[in-house]
C-alpha cells in the first residue's frame, strides 16, 4: 500500500509539472506536446514488448530443452492466479530477467542463460514471482504513463526554446529558459523514482506469492554480486528499469542513487529478510 501511494503521488507530481510547464508556453504547445506524447505512449504500450524482446535477441524457450523452467513458471503463475506467460531466453552470460507485456493475457518473461545456470530452483522461483508481480501490478502500464508524462515535459521544453527570446503574453524569458533546462531533468528524476518504487512493490508481491521471501533475497544477493562482475553487454539504458537487477552492474547506484532505475540492492534484501513467510 505504501509503494502504491508513493507511485500515485509521483505520477501526480509529473502531471503537475507537465501542466505548469505547459502554462508557460501557451495552449497550442501544450496540446501538441500532449497529443504527440499520447501517440508515442499508445505505440509503446501495444508494441514495446515485441521491440524489447527483439532488441535483446530473445528467443521463445523450447519446452523440451527448458522443461524445469517451464514447470517453475507454471507453478508460480498458478499461485499468482495469472495466465501462463510466454517464456523467452536471452543469450547472455550476465544473470538477469525481465517481464514485459501490456496485461496478464499478453505477458512474457525473459531469462538470460546466465541466470539459469546461477540460481537454485527456489531462487529462480522467487525471481519468476517478482517478474509476475510486475505483470499482476500492471507496472508496464504505470511505467508507460510515467514515460509519457516525462516525455510530454521534454516536448514542451523543446517548444519553449522558440519562446525563450520573447516576452509576449506576460511570459518571462528568464522563466522560460529556466523551465527549458530544469523541467526535463525534474521529470526524469520523478520517472526514475516511479521505477524504483515499483521494484519494491514487485519484491513484496513476489515474496507473498511464493511465501519464500528469503529465497528471493538470496537470489537478489547473488544477482547483484554476479552482475557487478559481468554486466550485460548491449544493455539499453531506456529498458534497464525492466530487469530484476540493474544490467549495468549497479554502477549508477554508486554514481548517484537519484539517477538509478533500481533501489539499492541492500535495501531490497533487508526488506525481504524482514518479511514473514
Amino acid at each position: 500500500m505504501r509503494n502504491q501511494l508513493k507511485t500515485i503521488l509521483l505520477l501526480g507530481a509529473l502531471t503537475a509539472l507537465m501542466l505548469a510547464v505547459g502554462s508557460l508556453f501557451g495552449k497550442g504547445g501544450f496540446v501538441i506536446a500532449l497529443a504527440l506524447s499520447a501517440a508515442l505512449s499508445f505505440g509503446s504500450y501495444f508494441f514495446s514488448d515485441r521491440l524489447v524482446l527483439a532488441s535483446y535477441g530473445a528467443k521463445e524457450a523450447d519446452m523440451r530443452a527448458h522443461k524445469r523452467l517451464y514447470a517453475i513458471v507454471a507453478r508460480v503463475a498458478k499461485a499468482a492466479q495469472l495466465p501462463m506467460p510466454k517464456v523467452y531466453i536471452v543469450e547472455s552470460a550476465s544473470p538477469n530477467a525481465f517481464a514485459t507485456g501490456r496485461n496478464p493475457e499478453h505477458s512474457a518473461i525473459a531469462y538470460t542463460q546466465g541466470i539459469l545456470g546461477l540460481l537454485t530452483e527456489d531462487e529462480l522461483e522467487g525471481v519468476t514471482a517478482h517478474e509476475l508481480a510486475h505483470v499482476k501490478n500492471r507496472d508496464v502500464l504505470i511505467a508507460t504513463i510515467a514515460a509519457a508524462f516525462a516525455g510530454a515535459v521534454g516536448y514542451l521544453a523543446s517548444f519553449g526554446m522558440s519562446a525563450a527570446g520573447r516576452d509576449d503574453e506576460g511570459r518571462s524569458a528568464l522563466g522560460v529558459i529556466a523551465a527549458v533546462i530544469v523541467a526535463p531533468i525534474a521529470a526524469m528524476l520523478v520517472q526514475l523514482a516511479v521505477s524504483r518504487s515499483r521494484e519494491y512493490g514487485a519484491d513484496e508481491t513476489g515474496a507473498s506469492i511464493t511465501r519464500k521471501p528469503k529465497a528471493l533475497a538470496s537470489a537478489l544477493r547473488r544477482l547483484h554480486e554476479k552482475t557487478g562482475e559481468t554486466p550485460m553487454r548491449g544493455a539499453h539504458p531506456e529498458s534497464a528499469f525492466m530487469f530484476i537487477a540493474d544490467p549495468f552492474g549497479g554502477a549508477r547506484e554508486r554514481i548517484a542513487q537519484l539517477l538509478s532505475t533500481h533501489p539499492p540492492m541492500e535495501d531490497r534484501i533487508a526488506r525481504l529478510m524482514r518479511m514473514r513467510p
